[in-house]
């Protein structure tokens, strides 16, 4: 089963997010656990905890079919010693909240060498953060964001991302969502069915569908190669229609998240469902 939804808000408190999900026609979705905007928030209560297991409950949501989402703040390249460290403090304090939310992934953007340090040292250093990360929590599987490579961002290549868990201890612990505005932006083509096949095999060739753990579904405002993370509406952009009734086909792609992050969350449940009736 295909299982589409949303990043939807945690206004509220955590346990929302579920219920936002919910009304959407949601099989799926993303929440921040925190303000991603800020590095401190509240612990999680266990009322909230408690609140959040029965609302996923109620509306079938499983743990695998989650993919919470890091803060924005955090930087596990970063040059700078002391801003790194403060990364790494920050990121296992997210990992440590979704274990106590009971869920099984986390979500993140690689990092970004700030054109201070070279790209492969940047890798080199988000790696090793990815290292610390899981071996200081249980269980959590640490789901590295394919960029669009706008400014210093890594993790637009391929390349990159098979240097990156190349380089992780733990391999059962480690996964790539990917993002197809990213995608386009970075230069991979999806206009058509035989691009999207292209992209995917070459994604399998270089780094393994095997570490494929979830989705973003969005289209793109820039055209291919621009490396500007600007989202559209589903079919409302340069990418077009062609690449998600592939995705909706694709095997590679069951009962994984597939998340919307489009800029539109009004239309959202129109969306999924036009997603779904991509499956015929």
């Amino acid at each position: 089963m295909k299982r589409v939804g949303a990043h939807v808000s945690t206004a509220g408190g955590v346990e929302n997010a579920p219920l936002h999900a919910t009304a959407i026609g949601a099989r799926a979705f993303a929440l921040f656990t925190k303000n991603q905007r800020q590095w401190r928030a509240p612990k999680l209560t266990t009322a909230s905890i408690d609140a959040f297991h029965k609302n996923c409950s109620d509306g079938c949501f499983k743990p695998a079919h989650i993919l919470p989402h890091d803060s924005y703040l955090i930087n596990l390249g970063s040059p700078d010693p002391e801003k790194l460290q403060r990364a790494r403090e920050a990121f296992i304090e997210e990992m440590q909240r979704v274990e106590e939310l009971g869920l099984l992934m986390l979500n993140f953007h690689p990092g970004s060498h700030l054109k201070e340090i070279a790209e492969e040292k940047c890798l080199q250093l988000i790696a090793e953060s990815i290292n610390i990360s899981l071996n200081t929590t249980t269980g959590v599987t640490a789901v590295i964001e394919n960029t669009a490579g706008q400014g210093s961002n890594l993790g637009n290549q391929f390349e990159q991302l098979a240097f990156l868990i190349e380089r992780i201890e733990d391999k059962t612990r480690v996964g790539i969502c990917l993002d197809t505005c990213h995608l386009f932006a970075s230069g991979y083509d999806l206009q058509t069915t035989k691009a999207a096949e292209f992209t995917f095999s070459e994604f399998n060739r270089i780094v393994g569908l095997q570490y494929l753990r979830g989705m973003h579904l969005n289209d793109a405002i820039q055209p291919l190669g621009s490396r500007v993370d600007r989202h559209a509406s589903i079919g409302k952009g340069k990418i077009g229609m062609e690449v998600f009734s592939y995705i909706m086909h694709n095997p590679a792609c069951e009962e994984i998240p597939l998340i919307l992050e489009t800029p539109d969350s009004d239309a959202w449940s129109s969306e999924i469902s036009l997603l779904y009736s991509l499956e015929g």
